[in-house]
């Protein structure tokens, strides 16, 4: 039975998800960026034949195993807003000292998205550097976002510019309350999300880590649910895992850690609790070595996502060995 918001729940591949209800097996497959007449469905232990894929429904409950032949290696892709992308890290272009050291820092970090805060042209030079002249927005995609934006109008203005400059509807959101801990505004935050959507924008939408903030927003029309691990900037790391988990559990859209990562192992942390990724800018450009740090992240966000899908092991109370006791000489 579907549930009341009309989603049903289902397994794919191991990982939980909520879909529209109403979906085709096809459908489902297109939702999630691949091609029907490519893949292979086994459907609660059962294949389903690829020639009904169109007329088999999904239905609450069920335990999709989906595959593919690749050439090789491992494509464990993820999807938002239609686009299907390789690398679950997304960084930021602020506080580099210099946009070619943040050219280098996105090559290293092997990110295919970028954040970019839309700012008023340098009308008085107009020979300054941009940022364009070093990332360049054909190979990397640029996501605008709203920083520095405390409510919803200026935010929406925001991104109504960015539309009009460089035709982007995939955005990032974000809405403060106030200067010192900058932490999202929600009602403000779900005010815009709703205009947004309305207009054909698809917000990915930075937020508190609240489970039930996150699924209004994405009843509202975001495309992917930003949770904050900690307060921006404070490399603080991930406070409170529990409920990142609980939104990762409920939601029906990617779900990406968004603020307060410092190192590497808070980025394989929020990758092992199931997240789809980790946005970051600040624990790279303030490393003591940018680069290196971009490389760190790389690693520990596709370490982090092999751990998730391997399945870590149970936690115990007491010691299990390694080794049998019995038969001790």
């Amino acid at each position: 039975m579907p549930h009341s918001d009309g989603t049903v729940s289902i397994t794919v591949n191991g990982e939980h998800k909520r879909v529209s209800a109403g979906l085709s097996l096809a459908g489902l497959a297109t939702e999630l960026g691949l091609v029907p007449e490519k893949i292979a469905v086994e459907r609660n232990m059962e294949v389903v034949p690829r020639s009904t894929l169109a007329d088999v429904m999904v239905e609450d409950s069920d335990d999709l195993e989906i595959v593919h032949f690749v050439g090789g290696g491992d494509h464990d892709t993820w999807t938002v807003a239609g686009r299907t992308f390789k690398s679950r890290l997304i960084v930021g272009t602020g506080k580099y000292k210099d946009f070619a050291q943040n050219a280098a820092a996105v090559e290293a970090s092997g990110a295919e998205i970028v954040t970019v805060a839309v700012r008023r042209v340098n009308v008085s030079d107009r020979n300054a550097p941009m940022l364009t002249d070093f990332i360049d927005p054909k190979k990397i995609t640029y996501l605008p976002n709203t920083a520095g934006c405390f409510d919803a109008e200026s935010a929406i203005r925001t991104l109504r510019l960015a539309r009009e400059a460089g035709g982007w509807e995939l955005v990032k959101l974000e809405v403060l309350g106030e200067a010192k801990t900058l932490y999202p505004d929600m009602v403000e935050t779900l005010r815009a999300t709703e205009i947004l959507a309305n207009e054909g924008f698809k917000p990915m939408v930075y937020c508190v880590d609240d489970p039930i903030a996150t699924k209004r927003l994405e009843n509202a029309g975001a495309v992917a649910i930003m949770p904050l691990g900690a307060p921006i900037g404070s490399g603080l790391g991930i406070q409170n895992r529990v409920t990142i988990r609980l939104i990762v559990e409920g939601a029906g859209v990617p779900v990406l850690v968004d603020a307060g990562v410092g190192t590497a192992s808070d980025a394989a942390v929020a990758m092992e609790l199931g997240c789809d990724g980790v946005l970051m800018n600040t624990a790279i450009a303030e490393a003591k070595d940018p680069l290196m740090m971009a490389a760190a992240m790389k690693a520990a966000v596709e370490s982090g996502r092999l751990a998730y899908r391997a399945g870590r092991m149970g936690l115990r109370r007491y010691a299990d060995p390694s080794s049998p006791l019995a038969g001790l000489i």
